[in-house]
C-alpha cells in the first residue's frame, strides 16, 4: 500500500525466467526467485533455510602486496597448505554455526571452500550477475556482503524451500516462499515455449500486463475496449462536425474518421471482413450500444457480424487518454509545420508575400 492508501507495487517485483522447450501451458508462477543454473553442491534441497549472500567469491583472498614464499622442503609446503585450509575452515564453520543452510556467491567458489561447505551440510549457488543477486536479496530479505565471514541476524535472509529442479533438461535452482510470506517481495514467472521467438513474445506480453496492472493501481478507471471507445468517439466527433459551419467541419470529421483505424485494425488482425465489421459496429453504436466492440472470436463462424454488443474487454482510461493527447499534439504539430513552410516567400527575390 502507498502512503495515500492505494494499492501499489513495483514492476521489478515480477521477474521472468525463460526456458526453451515444452509448451506454453507448462508455464507457471513461483513465489520467490528462480536461478537458471544448478547448485554447486551435491545437496540439492533445504527447507526453512537461512540464506547468506556474498557479493564476492568464496575463496582465499589475495594479499595486497606481492611477495615470494620460500619453501625449502615438502614439510614447508604441507604447513603452508594446512594454514590456508585452516583459515578457510574457520570461515565456513563460522557461517555454519550461525545457522546458515544456503550460501550464494557473486563470484567463483574455490574447490577448498566447496569441500568445507559440503562437510558442514550447506547448499552453495553461484550467481555471476549483480542484478540477479539484487533480486535474490529482494526475494529472501538478505543483504549482500562484501566480506567473507559469519553474517549478523540482520544480514541473513530466509527461504521456506530451496531446491534444484531439472526443467527441459536444464537444472535450475528455485527459492520458493510459502503463500502469505512477508519475507519475499518478488515473484518469478517461468515461461516455457518451443521457440525463442515465442518466448520473446510472451515476455513482452507479460511486461505490458505488469505495467498495465501498475498503472491500474494508480488510476483504476476503465473504458470499454475492443475498439468500442474509438468508435463511440468517432460518431460523437462526426456529429459535432455537422454542427460546425465553414471549412472546420471537414477537418473535424476527418479526425473522427481517423479513429476508426483501431476497430478496423482489430478486425483485420482477427481475419474478419473489415467492411462488414465496421458497418455493423457503426450501426450498433448508432442504436445506442456504446459498449459494442470487435469480437475476435467470430472468425470462421458463418453469419457472425464480428461485433459483440457488450464487450468484455476493457482498457485503462489513463493509457487511452494519454494516447489521444499524444495523437492530438502530433497532428497539431504537423499542421503548424505545414503552415510555416507554406508562409515562406517563394523564390529568392525580396518581394513576395506568403500564401
Amino acid at each position: 500500500m502507498s502512503s495515500s492508501g492505494k494499492p501499489s507495487f513495483s514492476a521489478e517485483s515480477v521477474r521472468v525466467a525463460k526456458i526453451l522447450g515444452g509448451d506454453i501451458s507448462q508455464s507457471h508462477v513461483v513465489n520467490g526467485f528462480v536461478a537458471l543454473r544448478g547448485l554447486e553442491t551435491t545437496l540439492t534441497t533445504a527447507k526453512d533455510a537461512k540464506v547468506v549472500v556474498f557479493g564476492c567469491g568464496i575463496e582465499a583472498s589475495a594479499t595486497e602486496a606481492k611477495g615470494t614464499v620460500l619453501m625449502k622442503n615438502a614439510d614447508d609446503l604441507k604447513n603452508y597448505n594446512k594454514t590456508e585450509e585452516k583459515k578457510m575452515e574457520e570461515i565456513i564453520k563460522g557461517i555454519a554455526d550461525s545457522g546458515i543452510k544456503v550460501l550464494v556467491a557473486g563470484g567463483s567458489v574455490s574447490e577448498m571452500a566447496l569441500h568445507f561447505i559440503e562437510r558442514y551440510g550447506m547448499l552453495c549457488l553461484r550467481i555471476g550477475s549483480k542484478w540477479e543477486l539484487r533480486r535474490l536479496c529482494t526475494a529472501t530479505g538478505a543483504t549482500a556482503l562484501v566480506r567473507l565471514g559469519a553474517p549478523t541476524p540482520d544480514e541473513m535472509g530466509h527461504c521456506d524451500h530451496v531446491y534444484q529442479k531439472e526443467v527441459g533438461g536444464k537444472p535450475i535452482t528455485i527459492f520458493s516462499q510459502a503463500d502469505g510470506s512477508k519475507t519475499s517481495k518478488l515473484s518469478t514467472i517461468v515461461l516455457r515455449a518451443s521457440t525463442s521467438s515465442v518466448l520473446a513474445d510472451l515476455e513482452r506480453a507479460i511486461d505490458d500486463g505488469v505495467h498495465a496492472a501498475r498503472a491500474a493501481c494508480k488510476n483504476g478507471k476503465l473504458v470499454p475496449g475492443a475498439g468500442a471507445t474509438e468508435m463511440e468517439l468517432s460518431l460523437k466527433i462526426c456529429a459535432f462536425a455537422d454542427t460546425c459551419p465553414g471549412l472546420d467541419q471537414y477537418a473535424i470529421r476527418a479526425f473522427g474518421k481517423a479513429l476508426e483505424v483501431v476497430p478496423r485494425t482489430l478486425a483485420e488482425n482477427a481475419g474478419l471482413d473489415q467492411g462488414k465489421v465496421l458497418a455493423a459496429l457503426v450501426a450498433a453504436h448508432a442504436n445506442g450500444k456504446a459498449c459494442a466492440g470487435v469480437d475476435i472470436d467470430a472468425m470462421g463462424i458463418d453469419g457472425a457480424t464480428g461485433v459483440c454488443d457488450e464487450t468484455k474487454v476493457y482498457d485503462l482510461y489513463q493509457s487511452k487518454a494519454s494516447a489521444f493527447r499524444l495523437a492530438i499534439d502530433a497532428a497539431v504539430t504537423v499542421l503548424r509545420v505545414d503552415q510555416i513552410i507554406m508562409s515562406k516567400a517563394a523564390g529568392g527575390g525580396g518581394g513576395g508575400g506568403g500564401m
